[in-house]
C-alpha cells in the first residue's frame, strides 16, 4: 500500500493543510484541506472516503471533492464511510442544499453520485485487497480510528483522540503492524486544554504508547501550527525508545 500524506496539520497557514491521506490512489482517509492540492486526474481516481469524525478540519475538502468529480454519467459512485453520527452531521449541516448541494440526490435520487455507508466500531470494509477496520476512539464527538491491512502488513490511523481504552487492544492484535499515524495536537503546557478538547499532548500520548506491544514506525499528525517543533521535542524526550517521526505534507509511506 502507498499512503500519500496530503495534509497533517491541526490548522491552516502558509504550507499547512489539514488531515487527509490518499491510499493507493482510490481511497481517502479524511478529507481536510489537503485534498485541494491534488490534480484533477488524482481527484477523479478517488471513489472511497473514510472519515474519522465530522470536525471541519477533517471534512472541509469533501464538498469540493464531490463537486470536482461529479459526472452525470458516472460508472462508480463516490462512497463516504463513517459512524452514523458523523454521516448525520455531514448530511444535515453540509450537503443540505443550503451550504452545498445534496449530491446524494444528484443526478437523480434513484442514482446518486454520492452515497453513504455506516461504519460502526468493529466493522470491516474490504476494498480490493485491503481491509479497513473501524476502531472506537475517544474525542469530543463520536470518532473512529482505522487499521488497514493487506497481505504485506498493516498500518493504523488514530484519528483525533485522547487517552482511551479501545485503540490499544486493537493495535496489539493487529497482524504485522508496520506504521501508526497518531495525533498529538498540543504541547504539555496545554495538557488540560488537550484533554478538554479530546486530544493528546506528548505526556498523555507517551503514557498510552507504553501499552503498545508491537514496535511500528510512529508518525505524528495533527499538531497545531506553530507548535510543531515544541511538541515533537517533548514527544522524543518522553519516548526515546520508540521510532517516532513527524509527518509533513507530501510524505509518502509504504506498507
Amino acid at each position: 500500500m502507498r499512503i500519500r500524506i496530503l495534509g497533517c496539520s491541526g490548522g491552516i497557514g502558509a504550507g499547512s493543510r489539514t488531515s487527509a491521506m490518499l491510499v493507493d490512489g482510490d481511497v481517502l482517509i479524511d478529507a481536510g484541506t489537503g485534498v485541494g492540492d491534488l490534480s484533477l486526474d488524482d481527484l477523479n481516481g478517488i471513489r472511497h472516503v473514510f472519515l474519522t469524525h465530522a470536525h471541519l478540519d477533517h471534512i472541509a475538502g469533501l464538498p469540493m471533492l464531490v463537486d470536482s468529480v461529479f459526472d452525470p454519467n458516472f460508472e462508480v459512485p463516490l462512497t463516504v464511510y463513517a459512524r452514523a453520527e458523523t454521516l448525520n452531521a455531514v448530511q444535515t449541516h453540509l450537503f443540505n442544499d443550503a451550504i452545498w448541494p445534496d449530491f446524494s440526490k444528484l443526478p437523480t435520487p434513484e442514482r446518486p453520485m454520492l452515497q453513504y455507508r455506516v461504519l460502526s466500531p468493529g466493522d470491516t470494509e474490504t476494498i480490493g485487497q485491503r481491509d479497513f477496520f473501524a476502531v472506537d476512539v475517544m474525542h469530543s464527538v463520536p470518532s473512529l480510528g482505522y487499521t488497514v491491512q493487506n497481505s504485506n502488513g498493516a498500518f493504523a490511523v488514530s484519528g483525533d483522540t485522547k487517552t482511551n481504552e479501545t485503540l490499544w487492544p486493537v493495535l496489539n492484535a493487529c497482524d504485522d503492524l508496520r506504521l501508526l499515524v497518531i495525533e498529538v495536537s498540543f504541547p504539555d503546557e496545554m495538557e488540560r486544554l488537550a484533554a478538554d478538547a479530546g486530544h493528546y499532548c506528548p505526556k498523555t500520548l507517551c503514557r498510552d504508547l507504553e501499552r503498545l506491544s508491537p514496535n511500528p514506525d510512529i508518525w505524528l499528525t495533527g499538531m497545531k501550527p506553530g507548535e510543531e517543533d515544541r511538541i515533537y521535542e517533548q514527544v522524543l524526550a518522553a519516548c526515546p525508545e520508540r521510532n517516532i517521526q513527524m509527518l509533513s505534507r507530501g510524505t509518502v509511506l509504504n506498507v
